[in-house]
């Protein structure tokens, strides 16, 4: 007749499916135990059943790790109170600094991991990304300003009579220098402002809804993390404006380069 259980735990997704275990199964748990004068290693076998399948969308969790009352592992491994704390951090970009902290102001006997050394592969592949990323952004930005350069010359050639015409009335080539760089930077400031508004709502319904899966053997996690920051809408935005500005400057100089009578003579 099987042993009652000593209690339940919680096992993740990718566990339960390698042992092949469902809600209520019982399972037997063996863990190495260091007790005595001379710190000799032992095991502990408790018999559990398994009360809760979990999955936390992160692989390591998934995987390795087992979850019971506070109270019936301290019994069971036979120690006292708790061996560690999970500190939750409001800003992940100062990881490192409070890990550094905590490492100073704990002793050697004291481990202290941060969730990008669990995650090194992943942490680092993620880096890489939003560089390349960047820089495909910007490309992207490029390409639409050179489609801007097109735009203003072909506005400029069908507007010549135009131009010659605000000239032969008193108009200084800075002033038709301007109408054009203002035009441009119009369509440019209405382009940058429909691009943010729909990346900002594209970041909204993505940290609400995951419906973007990656491969979780691979990066560590099963939904693609998004942490829409301020300063990174205000630098593409910024660079954007730059690159219109500089795609209005060549058609600008063009316009303002025609003269009056030859564009009457033709």
């Amino acid at each position: 007749m099987p042993a009652a259980p000593d209690g339940t735990i919680a096992i993740g997704s990718t566990l339960a499916d390698k042992l092949k275990v469902k809600v209520g199964d019982p399972v037997n748990i063996v863990a190495p135990i260091t007790a005595g004068a001379d710190a000799e290693l032992t095991t502990r076998t408790g018999h559990f059943a398994i009360g809760a399948i979990f999955e936390s969308g992160i692989a390591f969790v998934d995987r390795d790790l087992v979850f019971m009352g506070i109270d019936r592992a301290a019994r069971f491994f036979g120690r006292e109170g708790v061996d560690g704390i999970e500190v939750r951090l409001r800003n992940l970009d100062q990881t490192e600094t409070v890990t550094e902290l905590l490492r100073n102001a704990f002793t050697k006997s004291f481990r202290v991991n941060n969730w990008m050394e669990f995650n090194a592969a992943a942490a680092a592949g993620f880096q890489l990304l939003k560089r390349v990323y960047a820089m495909v952004l910007i490309l992207l930005i490029a390409v639409a300003a050179f489609n801007l350069v097109a735009t203003l010359i072909m506005v400029v050639m069908e507007k010549r009579k135009d131009i010659a015409v605000l000239m032969a009335m008193g108009a200084a080539r800075s002033d038709i220098r301007r109408i054009f760089v203002v035009k441009g930077m119009i369509v440019g400031v209405a382009g940058t402002a429909a691009g943010l508004m729909l990346g900002a709502a594209a970041c909204f319904i993505l940290s609400r809804y995951h419906f973007i899966h990656i491969q979780k053997q691979i990066y560590g996690i099963s939904t693609l993390p998004i942490d829409a920051q301020p300063l990174s809408f205000v630098v593409v935005a910024i660079a954007s404006l730059a690159l219109c500005w500089l795609a209005t400057v060549y058609p600008a100089h063009q316009a303002a380069r025609e003269m009056p009578v030859e564009v009457f003579r033709s």
